[in-house]
């Protein structure tokens, strides 16, 4: 009789780790196409992004119609959309749910934005062969991307970005583009 006691006491432990934990975690929504986030040139394009839930995603729905999970894990489930933008500006509730019932919503607003980046160079000096060109791009919504002779430069994204870079020649081929894909270029010499 004293043994039972005994027993369920050493066994106390080894049962503790047999308990269920809820799941409390809620599915994240990320966006990864257009680079812009939901900016883009054209009416209709495609946005591109995954759930990502620990459990598992059971249900992805956008502005309540329930959309394809792409082929892959669970855990992190690929999705892809078409926009039909009526207007220049709309958006997209985009909703996740995981196989607990746990929800998570981002409401995506999107853009069609065709008006291309500006550059201007505020500084141009050659020495020899070596040529030194600093301006600035600008966008009404996002610079993306900044390029001298082919080169990307490292630049952080934003509406107004400084630049500078150093190449060889007579002259400094300058690309700029924003985040819906326009593009401005600029051959900046003397």
């Amino acid at each position: 009789m004293r043994r039972a006691p005994l027993a369920l006491l050493l066994l106390a432990p080894l049962l503790g780790g047999c308990t269920r934990t809820a799941d409390t975690f809620k599915p994240r929504i990320v966006i990864t196409s257009p680079d812009g986030g939901g900016v883009s040139r054209e009416r209709s394009f495609t946005v591109r992004g995954y759930v990502l839930d620990d459990q598992g995603v059971a249900q992805i729905t956008v502005d309540g119609k329930a959309i394809p999970i792409q082929p892959g894990s669970r855990k992190i489930a690929n999705f892809a959309f078409q926009t039909q933008l009526t207007a220049e500006r709309g958006q997209y509730t985009i909703r996740a749910r995981d196989k607990a019932g746990n929800e998570s919503t981002l409401v995506l607003p999107v853009a069609v934005d065709t008006t291309p980046p500006a550059v201007q160079v505020t500084r141009f000096e050659r020495d020899g062969n070596v040529v030194r060109v600093t301006g600035v791009a600008t966008d009404n919504n996002r610079v993306a991307q900044v390029s001298v002779d082919g080169n990307r430069l490292n630049i952080t994204p934003g509406a107004r970005v400084e630049f500078y870079a150093e190449t060889s020649g007579s002259f400094a081929d300058i690309q700029v583009i924003d985040g819906a894909g326009n593009v401005a270029k600029l051959r900046a010499g003397r």
